[in-house]
């Protein structure tokens, strides 16, 4: 017998396999030859330390660049892509136009179903740059081959932006302290409800983009003042003019800037570095700004832009005191130049401004601008603008609700800045301090004053983190405390001595810190899905078995306005509703949110409060085909007409003395419907229109026919008929009653 054939290794193959042990041979050979030049590129790839912080770094803003735009998608994935609101269905449909006509027929476009028989300007009456923004994306992705709807473009433009804003946050916030303060100002913008209730999906207005001009013109312009660099200051000056196209709210940015540069010259921190940026960021700024057509000449002749212009002739003055202190050495003669050069340039300033005043060059402030220095202006003068619900002073609730944790880190972030003063910590203060003052007086401008939040508090717990870490990070030596802090010796000679718990203090400050962070992320997170992404035009509520129930009658009713009336039919409603109607209805309006004539939006306040005979004359006078009401009572939908009829009884008896507000209240002050309301009330044509064939429904199993369900209380007049319109559709839930104008009788 012979033995077992032992296994054959690799370098002595059979015979039989004689080609592939070559092969093997010939692999094992190179092996030992190739490992070192492998291992050798590999350790090519090892990063230092400073490169894996910046591989880290980008990775963190890749993150929250993506969701920013994430977070604001909710209300597309829970409804579907619409736009939200009133005012971006005017964006929406002025958008459509420019994209299918071009930008000349865009900016000579002159709108005839708006404020009939006005009509509208588009080209001068508008801030262009959402449109053209949005315009040139689309045009961009058709060039790109991407078969995209207009519509889809609209709907997340305001999600992009917000991310570029999350990023300019990042760049801003390591400008004014270091990159750790970049990265969580940056995740703080990125999911702050101040800032997402105007920016998420479907939110296609000017705010959408103007947040990112204004947040970029701040850093751009520190970043100028910082360096002196006419390069930062030139890209400063056309973020501002990208700003003005977009948004009336530049008027902020022009009033703060000369603030800053004011402040700055009292604190003597004047230099050539301020000199340079905001000279430049004014006179480009200023020529680019007047080609925009709504702005014009008003941007050197109104009074909201005379701040400016002051601060730039008094840095000049500056720049010549500077130069000619450089030229007398004698500080005696100085003195009396600055002494003669301070009061001629005083008189010059004030005799310029009492001229201009007084030959109407320069405009007065308007009442937006006065309403924001007073809370009670518009309330006493302008009820227009008093109406409108982001206009009334912010609560403390609001504060809380939109900032959570940041309303804790902006003191701190403000000790930190003020304790490490340098331009650009002063401007932030500023920045926040003002922005803070006008969020109180108006709960829109809460949007406004939301970055300088997120940075003031991104400093905050940067340099609070910051602080808690190092000390963890301390090591202290077992034989007592003064070894490890010999090295910290006091200026006047001592050792600071460590706090009792002083570790355990830190940790028990870092782990509560982690906790409120995540605490407001989680709370970012559900705010912008059920406070801040539900549309305005779609409705939803919740029944009792926690089922949730959609409500489309808006897009109802403008479909059947669309298909059951003549073109040129003419709908008055109150002026909300004007730019869904002409976007989605393709109908003539009386009155849109522009706002812009109080006397024409006065006559339809009157026509809503006058008894049906006199109101009919008012609508034949404007040629009124139909009239759209919006009404909750069904539903338990506040926002209705009947809510809102106070304001259109002050706005039209602002104009027409006739209409007094005191004969729709109860002798007790009261706005009622039911029982106790007054017959002027119920003689009105608004509350005929809203309750008529009411009182014949029951909404309540525990309540009589003709119970408001949004006013908790049952109407007080049930039974009366229309003589003057009819009713012509009414839609499924009763939100929006349409009803046509009856002709007038033959006249012989």
């Amino acid at each position: 017998m012979k033995p077992a054939a032992a296994a054959t290794p690799p370098s002595n193959p059979s015979p039989s396999s004689k080609g592939g042990a070559s092969a093997t041979t010939a692999s094992a050979a190179k092996l030992p030859s190739t490992s070192p030049s492998l291992l050798a590129s590999l350790s090519e790839f090892s990063l230092t330390t400073k490169q894996q912080e910046l591989v880290i770094r980008i990775s963190i803003l890749v993150l929250i660049y993506i969701l920013a735009f994430a977070i604001r998608l909710f209300s597309v994935l829970r409804y579907e892509s619409v736009i939200h609101e009133f005012d971006p269905y005017f964006n929406y449909r002025t958008t459509v136009f420019l994209t299918e006509k071009g930008f000349y027929e865009f900016w000579n476009w002159f709108d005839h179903e708006s404020w009939y028989p006005l009509g509208r300007i588009i080209g001068g009456t508008l801030y262009p740059g959402l449109m053209v923004t949005a315009a040139l994306i689309y045009w961009v992705l058709q060039a790109l081959t991407f078969t995209v709807h207009i519509r889809e473009v609209c709907v997340l433009t305001a999600p992009f932006f917000a991310s570029n804003t999350a990023l300019v946050g990042y760049f801003f916030g390591k400008e004014l302290r270091d990159s750790a303060t970049g990265l969580i100002a940056a995740a703080f913008l990125a999911i702050c409800p101040g800032y997402i209730s105007r920016s998420v999906a479907g939110s296609y207005d000017n705010e959408g983009v103007a947040i990112f001009a204004l947040v970029l013109t701040f850093y751009l312009f520190v970043k100028a003042v910082n360096t002196g660099s006419l390069f930062w200051s030139t890209m400063a000056a056309l973020s501002y003019f990208y700003m003005v196209s977009a948004w009336g709210g530049y008027i902020f940015i022009i009033n703060l800037l000369p603030v800053y540069v004011l402040v700055l010259l009292v604190c003597g921190r004047y230099s050539s570095r301020l000199y340079v940026a905001y000279s430049t960021l004014y006179i480009l700024g200023t020529l680019l700004a007047m080609q925009i057509r709504f702005v014009g000449f008003q941007h050197v002749q109104s009074g909201e832009h005379m701040a400016a212009m002051g601060v730039f002739f008094l840095l000049q003055v500056f720049f010549f005191v500077q130069w000619i202190k450089s030229l007398l050495p004698d500080p005696k003669l100085f003195q009396a130049f600055l002494k003669v050069t301070l009061i001629a340039a005083g008189s010059v300033g004030g005799l310029a401004l009492i001229i201009g005043m007084a030959t109407g060059y320069i405009s007065p402030w308007t009442g937006r601008f006065y309403s924001l220095l007073d809370p009670t202006y518009a309330k006493d003068h302008i009820p227009i603008i008093a109406s409108v619900s982001e206009h009334q002073p912010t609560t403390w609730a609001s504060f809380l609700f939109d900032y959570h944790i940041l309303m804790l880190l902006f003191p701190p972030g403000l000790y930190y800045c003020f304790k490490k003063a340098n331009d650009a910590t002063i401007f932030i203060i500023i920045y926040g301090l003002f922005s803070l003052y006008f969020a109180g007086v108006m709960v829109r401008l809460i949007l406004v004053a939301t970055p300088a939040v997120c940075l003031i508090g991104g400093v905050g717990a940067s340099a609070s983190l910051k602080n808690f870490c190092s000390i963890l990070r301390e090591k202290v030596s077992t034989t007592g405390s003064l070894k490890s802090s010999s090295s910290k010796s006091s200026t006047k000679g001592g050792f600071e001595q460590p706090l009792p718990f002083q570790k355990e203090m830190a940790m028990v400050a870092v782990i509560g810190a982690s906790y409120l962070l995540m605490n407001y992320a989680a709370h970012c997170v559900w705010v912008t899905s059920e406070a801040y992404s539900s549309p305005s035009i779609v409705l939803s509520a919740r029944q009792s078995d926690g089922r949730r129930v959609i409500f489309d009658d808006f897009r109802e009713s403008y479909y059947w306005l669309r298909q059951n009336t003549p073109p040129d039919a003419k709908v008055m409603s109150w002026w909300d509703y004007g730019y869904q109607i002409t976007a989605i209805a393709n109908r003539t309006v009386i009155v849109d949110n522009n706002t812009w004539n109080n006397t024409h939006i006065a006559t339809v306040g009157t026509a809503m409060a006058s008894p049906e005979e006199e109101a009919y004359e008012i609508m034949k006078a404007l040629d009124v085909d139909y009239v759209l009401v919006v009404f909750g009572g069904v539903t338990g939908y506040s926002s209705d007409d009947i809510n809102k009829f106070l304001w259109m009884v002050r706005i039209g008896g602002g104009v027409f003395p006739h209409i007094k507000e005191s004969e729709y209240l109860t002798s007790q002050g009261e706005y009622r419907v039911d029982k106790e309301g007054t017959e002027r009330m119920f003689n009105s044509l608004m509350y005929k229109m809203c309750y008529y064939r009411f009182g014949e429904m029951r909404t309540e199993y525990n309540h009589g026919p003709g119970f408001d369900r949004a006013r908790g209380a049952e109407i007080g007049r049930k039974d009366f008929n229309l003589e003057y319109v009819e009713e012509a559709f009414t839609s499924q839930n009763w939100i929006v009653r349409i009803y046509k104008v009856k002709p007038l009788d033959n006249r012989w």
